[in-house]
């Protein structure tokens, strides 16, 4: 592990994750209140809706009506990541998408961290690289930011061909013992994604946090040139000089984002999308900002 590297990284995000943290505090995530806590507060009268595996039956016989239990609320902060590394991600017009999401997540990590909450994460490509379960402390969110770090030296000798991002949300789901905060961040270019995906959401608070680029919308116009997907293995001829293909790869480009969007906010998760040519501390500063409004 480069230390002076991981340390100058650290540093320079850790400001940003300051103020970043308060926000995500502020954020209107039910995981930020993870259910009925363990220490018990106080008693009041039973209210119609209430369950009434909480009624305080000593009490309730005293009193001759019900009465229920109140705990103090467990209020810390579970965040966990799923972050895509594979091929598609490390293409990118300015900086590579896989770039941008790892300073997202050292981002999100460190925010985590000033909150005194839980993280955990799982980094994947063909299969998956790296997991661990949520677990606080400074200890653990250096181990996982050393990880993030190493994550080109790890993907130049054991990089695999594919996605595994349905595995990956699937292992997560496995690993996540209590509702949390998950942060996917991934260009979403895979398939049977989608199932996993939604039984995640119906537990956890989940924000998908699409990485995007220019080049995907539109491309440079120089000929007709060949195209070779490395996960998929396909070959294909780009006419980039054709007004018509160039409308049709805008218009596929634009269903492609709407229909993740709108299948996202269906299932009860957050869409959030970041260019490459955005910067990460401003688009997840006004994203929470957003979510503490409401």
């Amino acid at each position: 592990m480069n230390v002076n590297r991981l340390a100058q990284r650290a540093s320079s995000l850790r400001l940003a994750a300051i103020t970043l943290a308060e926000n995500m505090r502020n954020g209107s995530f039910k995981s930020l209140y993870r259910g009925q806590g363990i220490e018990f507060s106080d008693v009041r009268e039973y209210l119609n809706g209430d369950n009434v595996r909480s009624i305080d039956w000593n009490v309730t016989a005293r009193m001759g009506r019900p009465f229920i239990k109140q705990y103090e609320e467990d209020r810390e902060l579970s965040v966990f990541l799923i972050l895509d590394c594979s091929r598609s991600m490390e293409l990118g017009s300015d900086v590579t998408r896989l770039s941008l999401a790892q300073e997202a997540s050292a981002l999100l990590l460190l925010a985590c961290e000033h909150n005194a909450g839980a993280m955990g994460a799982v980094f994947f490509d063909g299969k998956i690289q790296f997991s661990c379960p949520p677990k606080a402390g400074r200890e653990n969110s250096m181990m996982i930011l050393s990880k993030l770090d190493k994550i080109d030296s790890i993907l130049e000798s054991e990089k695999t061909d594919g996605s595994a991002l349905s595995n990956a949300i699937n292992g997560a789901a496995k690993l996540l013992k209590k509702r949390s905060l998950v942060f996917i961040l991934s260009d979403f270019r895979s398939s049977r994604w989608e199932k996993p995906f939604a039984r995640l959401a119906q537990k956890h608070d989940v924000v998908a946090l699409r990485i995007t680029d220019p080049s995907d919308s539109e491309l440079p116009e120089i000929g007709t040139i060949p195209f070779y997907d490395a996960e998929s293995k396909k070959k294909s001829l780009f006419p980039t000089l054709s007004r018509r293909f160039k409308a049709q790869w805008r218009e596929a480009n634009q269903k492609r984002s709407e229909q993740w969007k709108d299948f996202c906010s269906k299932h009860g998760a957050f869409p959030l999308t970041i260019s490459t040519q955005e910067d990460a501390v401003s688009t997840l500063q006004r994203f929470f900002k957003q979510k503490a409004r409401f």
